[in-house]
């Protein structure tokens, strides 16, 4: 979750505070990539998707989903809405994102856990010292090859080099004709389930690549086809931040894979695989007393999530941190939308009406996450929101290592191939090449789910 690639108006290195001089790139004493603070976006994040929908009938919804409790625990199914209706609502039915501003309460925090990487106003700060480029890097992702047109091996059971496409790579991961090293098997992954494919990719900047995803599709119990997209991103200032991605997509994806054919409604269930998430996260930070004398100033591992399920007529979406889903629709001449609302200091500012967008997203801290999976969170807010399109696209979604390189939700769309939702694979290459192209300068990963879900079977042409 690196900072936005754009010139810093400022007189100090955000980092070391060394004084700079006009045009200043990168900071002197530290190396500081000083491109990185944001611009405003262009886009609100709650665009009308409604219209008139040539080729698709009314959205559907015909199963009887059981009785599911709200966040609120009163018993009450949870809402659903049409595209006339939006804005969303989040699972306890506020606007989304509030259209009366208040002040941002300040949560309460046990003492002794305040770390450097974090503020007592709740907000943690993800910027870590990291080198301007690294050696190694994953194939691009655009020209990575099919799965079933992969070059062949060179020699009987080797693997073949990124590198020179003709060596054989040996025990240790390199290269025995160019010596080169190979990525590591997180560098760079992708994944096809039906018509729902994912891409991540550790990017241009980063050592490793802190992002993960689970994807995968299921049926309801009356047999209609359901897509799940799970996208979680480490936050680098923390403990094993890889760790934690992993932990979580893991458990939101399993946790939704159950409950969606038991009968449990799309919404309930996002919320309750957030739930599943933030447990695996925690359980991370259970480490034995001696690792923590070791290593005294490690920090409880966290990352952000974001995901989406489909159905024959449904859209449900959730999230806590940074991390966006943005809905594209086939017929490029009706506007997309972005279905989510940061947990972000930019974003909080605004929501407060203490900053304008351009004032907020300005600032350095404008993308400190206010919220996040971890043992060390404030208080657990998982946002979910449901929609009904009422005609065929796209969902993306991603992490900032892709929305910071297309932010407004129109940047998005241009980006995203037409064929997107036949294509799901393909175009997530598509939309990281993207990425890696505008400078890369953190992991980059994006899931992609066409709607309606296809019936079972269909898959990417």
């Amino acid at each position: 979750m690196s900072q936005m690639p754009q010139q810093a108006p400022v007189s100090k290195c955000p980092s070391c505070e060394e004084p700079l001089e006009p045009g200043d790139r990168f900071c002197g004493a530290c190396g500081y990539d000083l491109s990185v603070v944001p611009a405003p976006p262009e886009d609100s994040p709650t665009v009308v998707m409604n219209g008139a929908a040539p080729g698709l009938g009314p959205a559907r919804d015909e199963v009887d989903w059981p009785t599911a409790q709200d966040s609120d625990g009163q018993g009450r199914p949870a809402p659903v809405h049409a595209a006339a209706e939006l804005p969303g609502t989040d699972s306890g039915g506020s606007p989304l994102p509030s259209q009366e501003p208040s002040a941002p309460e300040e949560p309460a925090r046990e003492p002794g856990r305040e770390s450097a990487q974090e503020h007592s106003s709740g907000v943690r700060l993800d910027r870590p010292a990291e080198p301007d480029e690294y050696p190694l890097q994953a194939p691009a992702p655009r020209s990575a090859p099919e799965p079933a047109a992969a070059a062949p091996a060179a020699g009987a059971g080797g693997k073949v080099c990124v590198a020179c496409r003709a060596g054989r790579v040996d025990r240790d991961g390199y290269c025995e004709n160019c010596g080169h090293a190979q990525p590591r098997e997180r560098d760079h992954m992708e994944q096809e389930s039906g018509p729902v494919a994912a891409v991540s990719d550790r990017g241009l900047r980063h050592h490793r690549n802190e992002d993960a995803f689970s994807v995968g599709c299921t049926a309801l119990p009356d047999g209609a086809p359901a897509t799940v997209a799970i996208v979680c991103d480490g936050v680098s200032s923390a403990t094993r931040p890889d760790d934690a991605s992993l932990a979580a997509s893991r458990a939101a994806g399993e946790s939704l894979l159950g409950a969606l054919p038991r009968g449990t409604h799309p919404q309930q269930a996002m919320h309750d695989a957030i739930l599943a998430a933030s447990h695996a996260v925690n359980a991370l930070a259970a480490e034995p007393a001696t690792a923590r004398e070791q290593a005294p100033h490690q920090n409880a591992p966290a990352c952000t999530l974001v995901g989406a399920v489909v159905t024959a007529g449904l859209l449900v979406v959730g999230w806590v941190g940074d991390s966006r889903v943005y809905w594209v629709p086939a017929d490029r001449a009706t506007p997309p939308a972005r279905l989510t609302e940061d947990d972000s200091w930019a974003a909080q500012m605004v929501a407060a009406g203490l900053m304008s967008e351009a004032e907020a997203y300005a600032d350095e801290r404008a993308h400190a996450i206010t919220g996040w999976l971890g043992a060390d969170a404030y208080e657990l807010e998982p946002h979910t929101a449901s929609f009904k399109p009422d005609r065929p696209g796209v969902v993306v979604v991603c992490t900032d290592g892709l929305w910071n390189y297309a932010e407004s939700a129109q940047e998005m769309a241009e980006a995203t191939p037409l064929d997107a939702a036949v294509r799901p694979l393909h175009s997530a290459r598509v939309l990281v090449g993207h990425a890696l192209d505008g400078g890369g300068h953190d992991n980059v990963t994006v899931a992609l789910l066409p709607f309606p879900a296809p019936p079972q079977g269909a898959g990417s042409a």
